[in-house]
């Protein structure tokens, strides 16, 4: 082998016993902090919705579709609303799910194992009777109070919705005990079809208003929906509780649907997460709501929502960044893996790099020790020839020593350094010789 190219390697050598220990240092040290920052997100989460065909469920798979664009598989969960969606988070068979404000009985423990991804929109309470029920009841075609209700026959669905606590809690308000009506809990679908067949007087549901039953029962003739005209007093008697209109002819236009302006009470639906769940999931959810809520609709203006007030449960930071700063600078420009990556790790390979560098300035000096000790070691064995002929002058101990200086000189003969320190290797040859002379003059 060519001397250049053992000198080279032995350098290299040299330079990776020296360095290596502190590159291995701080590779495990990242290693640990990946680990435990765990950066990279999960691939698939489960999101509580709501029954089949209802805004809940339509909403899922909005987030489905816009969390797949980053390689996260949204998988949807149906439910019979708020209250059960509730349950599934509570007992971890849910990771996301939608909750409706005022329709759950919050635990204790909730405030701490959960948190909201804030407000993401209005769900009116929407009160939905046959016109020839409200003639009978209090003789014309409108019903403007819930005291109207009593006597009457009204579905307000499922147990696991939450509209039966949210209805019950107003009726309450109201002096209507539930002796003084009739209760059925009907699905939604089955509660539309019963009550177009005349078998219920009154269908209650709290939806958003693209829900498609809800769509259908606004346009269908001899339905009225109830006016709220107290709104603002239930408004502020209940916090959850928002007063929203219903503007004339949004319905249909063409149609003038509804005729005039409706009163309505709305509570607000929140999407509630685990604080387990995994910050980048937080932060693409919370991303994806502000895409999918900050339109102008029915009752809200552009960028109303999603809002961080007046939530139930406290909000994640997390999401409450997204929501208030928007996509991160770095998704702006590198796929979301990586730029999740760097936005979770650069904190500590800050901290990593504070700590190895000092440690780096030791590296040089250890550097030259280890290759200067390559030469300096033979000088205790050159030494230690000359005092044992200095010691004994008869020539059968000098003849040993010159052939113990023979193996030296043979044996530094071999020795490789880097070239800035081939002047050191060149002294010891050098004085390998002048110590042969003097014995040679013994």
């Amino acid at each position: 082998m060519n001397n250049n190219v053992r000198v080279f390697f032995s350098s290299m050598w040299e330079w990776l016993l020296s360095f290596g220990p502190f590159v291995a240092l701080g590779v495990a040290l990242m290693v640990g902090a990946y680990h435990w920052l765990d950066p990279n997100p999960p691939k698939q989460v489960v999101l509580a919705t709501g029954p089949e065909q209802s805004a809940y469920d339509a909403m899922g798979q909005h987030y489905a579709r816009a969390l797949s664009a980053y390689g996260i598989d949204v998988k949807l969960l149906p439910s019979e609303g708020s209250a059960h969606n509730l349950d599934l988070l509570r007992s971890g068979q849910a990771d996301l799910a939608f909750v409706q404000g005022g329709s759950v009985a919050w635990a204790d423990t909730d405030r701490q194992t959960l948190t909201a991804l804030g407000n993401l929109f209005v769900e009116p309470l929407w009160v939905f009777y046959r016109q020839d029920s409200a003639k009978r009841l209090v003789g014309r075609p409108q019903l403007t109070q819930l005291r109207d209700l009593q006597g009457t026959r009204i579905n307000v669905g499922t147990e696991g919705s939450g509209v039966p606590r949210l209805f019950g809690t107003l009726l309450e308000a109201n002096g209507i005990g539930s002796e003084r009506w009739q209760r059925s809990e009907l699905a939604p679908t089955p509660a539309v079809v019963a009550f177009l067949n005349q078998e219920v007087d009154v269908v209650v549901f709290a939806s958003a208003p693209e829900s498609l039953l809800v769509q259908m029962l606004l346009q269908s003739p001899g339905v009225g929906l109830m006016d709220f005209a107290q709104s603002e007093a239930y408004a502020r008697r209940f916090g959850f509780l928002t007063p929203v209109v219903l503007p004339q002819g949004v319905v249909d236009l063409a149609k003038n649907q509804p005729p005039r302006d409706v009163r309505l009470v709305a509570p607000t639906s929140t999407l509630l997460t685990s604080q387990n769940t995994h910050p980048a999931i937080v932060q693409l959810f919370a991303q994806t709501a502000v895409n999918l809520h900050s339109a102008p609709g029915w009752f809200n203006r552009a960028r109303q929502y999603p809002s961080l007030d007046h939530a139930e449960i406290e909000v994640s930071e997390e999401a409450a960044r997204a929501i208030r700063n928007g996509q991160p600078w770095l998704q702006r420009y590198l796929p979301f893996w990586l730029a999740n990556l760097v936005e979770r790790m650069w904190l500590a390979g800050g901290l990593i790099l504070a700590l190895v560098l000092p440690l780096s300035r030791i590296l040089p000096p250890l550097y030259t020790l280890r290759v200067r000790s390559k030469v300096f070691r033979w000088y205790a064995e050159l030494q230690e020839i000359e005092e044992r002929v200095v010691r004994s002058a008869s020539a059968q101990d000098t003849q040993a020593q010159l052939l113990a200086l023979d193996r030296l000189e043979a044996t530094v003969e071999h020795v490789q350094v880097p070239l800035p320190y081939a002047n050191e290797l060149y002294a010891l040859r050098s004085h390998i010789r002048w110590v042969r002379k003097r014995l040679t003059n013994v």
